[in-house]
């Protein structure tokens, strides 16, 4: 079986059309589409799966967090956290955490639907509701002026990301190719919540590459909440001196790339 999408074309407006239609149906068909009566409360999160293009290689940005944080610093995540009384919805809070962490302005996101159900943290107190959006060099508008829907969208500048960055919640920003989500030389399978299987994905040289290695980010040295006799519980960077996406953020990660066929 194929991937829905191009995984070494830049995306390109008919691939986000393929993208939310994918999504609408997966959504529709599995009962997951967002309930608007659902109570913005303190309970809840809210994370951003941001695809883009990179030197026309498309992909997804993902985000190793701050080691000053209070809960999950220095372990990779999604744009996203609490949903504050302000926000007027789930995904306006992904979006404005998204700013607040990367500086990827709302007008830049170019929401493409949500994946999901969403789940409960392991302390019981806490919904995560993910989305998917594309990021665009400019505002979705100005992005969408004088385009074929088969002309590869603008890749945004990691450079300049990378000064827009709060320093104070993201360590480093990390473009993750699709053609290296496809390797499956890089998987490892697991558990979820020790039920559910799903996709590791090793992205220890492409965290090095992106500032890892400077920053001096490696794999939790004692492992915690995991060892050989423990299936992954939650978030963390990753296991016998690996750096990878697991816990939540792989769960999610590879909810969508099944979706999309990029994980067989």
């Amino acid at each position: 079986m194929s991937p829905i999408l191009p995984i070494t074309q830049p995306f390109t407006p008919k691939t986000l059309n393929t993208l939310r239609k994918v999504l609408a149906h997966a959504s529709a068909s599995s009962k997951l589409r967002t309930d608007p009566a659902t109570p913005l409360t303190p309970g809840n999160a809210a994370v951003l799966i941001p695809f883009c293009n990179v030197r026309g290689v498309p992909g997804v940005l993902l985000e190793v967090r701050g080691k000053g944080l209070r809960t999950h610093s220095g372990e990779i995540s999604f744009p996203g956290g609490r949903v504050d009384r302000t926000d007027k919805s789930f995904l306006a809070a992904a979006l404005r955490e998204t700013h607040e962490e990367l500086g990827v302005a709302p007008d830049r996101v170019d929401v493409l639907g949500e994946i999901g159900p969403p789940e409960v943290n392991l302390r019981g107190d806490m919904r995560v509701w993910p989305f998917v959006g594309f990021i665009q060099l400019e505002s979705e508008v100005a992005a969408g002026r004088n385009m074929s829907e088969n002309d590869g969208l603008p890749s945004i500048d990691l450079l300049s990301l990378h000064s827009e960055v709060s320093p104070n919640e993201v360590a480093v920003a990390f473009h993750l190719p699709l053609a290296t989500l496809a390797d499956p030389a890089r998987w490892r399978q697991s558990l979820f919540r020790e039920s559910r299987p799903y996709t590791v994905l090793d992205v220890t040289d492409v965290v090095e590459t992106a500032g890892g290695r400077r920053l001096g980010i490696t794999a939790l040295s004692s492992e915690e909440g995991v060892d050989d006799g423990h299936v992954d519980s939650e978030v963390g960077s990753g296991r016998k001196s690996r750096i990878e996406v697991w816990g939540l953020t792989g769960w999610y990660l590879s909810l969508l790339m099944k979706t999309l066929q990029v994980y067989q």
